[in-house]
Parts: C-alpha cells; sequence; structure tokens
C-alpha cells in the first residue's frame, strides 16, 4: 500500500504563488509517475502536470510557463509549483501515484482571488 500526503494549499491573490509538496509513503514502487489533477465542483478532474521516474514532465496546456512539477526521489516527494495564479486556478488539487495501480491524496483546496 501507498499513502500520499499533500500539503501547501492556501488561498493567494491572483498573480501570486503556491508551492504543493506530496510525500508517498509505504511500499512505494521504484518506477512510477507522480503528478497532479485538479477538480472544481461539477466538472471532471483534469491532468494539471506529471512527472516520470525519469523526470519527464507533461503539462496541461493552461499551465505551461506558469506551473513547474519536480521530484526528489530519496524523500518519494513530489513538488507542483505554482506561479501566475489566476482564479480559474482554484480547485482541490489531488497528487497522484501510478504504478501497477493508481493512489490518490486526500486533496489540497487552492484558491486564487481576483
Amino acid at each position: 500500500q501507498v499513502q500520499l500526503v499533500e500539503s501547501g494549499g492556501g488561498v493567494v491573490q491572483a498573480g501570486g504563488s503556491l508551492r504543493l509538496s506530496c510525500a508517498a509513503s509505504g511500499s512505494v514502487p521504484r518506477f512510477n509517475v507522480m503528478g497532479w489533477y485538479r477538480q472544481d465542483p461539477g466538472t471532471q478532474r483534469e491532468l494539471v502536470a506529471r512527472i516520470s521516474s525519469v523526470s519527464i514532465t507533461n503539462y496541461a496546456d493552461s499551465v505551461k510557463g506558469r506551473f513547474s512539477i519536480s521530484r526528489d526521489r530519496a524523500k518519494n516527494t513530489v513538488y507542483l509549483q505554482m506561479n501566475s495564479l489566476k482564479p480559474e486556478d482554484t480547485a482541490v488539487y489531488y497528487c497522484y501515484l501510478r504504478s501497477t495501480e493508481d493512489y490518490w491524496g486526500q486533496g489540497t483546496q487552492v484558491t486564487v482571488s481576483s
């Protein structure tokens, strides 16, 4: 089993920055993809960014150039640096880890005020 614990959400004004962290613990597979999805009430969960075991990254078009994902393999932790935040970035952000199974964090709220 793998447990994911997120931190770093909060309220920020438009144009500001936040950094999310997600620490994986338990039987963490050596080869995996970690990343972040987000979901606003009434909408589908959408991929924000992901990073593979060899640090190949992918981003949603809506966050390219503003968000940056990174990972510390020694700590089994993934980070999402979010800059130039917009009100439309407001959502619950979920960390996930994908290997032979999918694991999800509990979610952290990000609110961007205009």
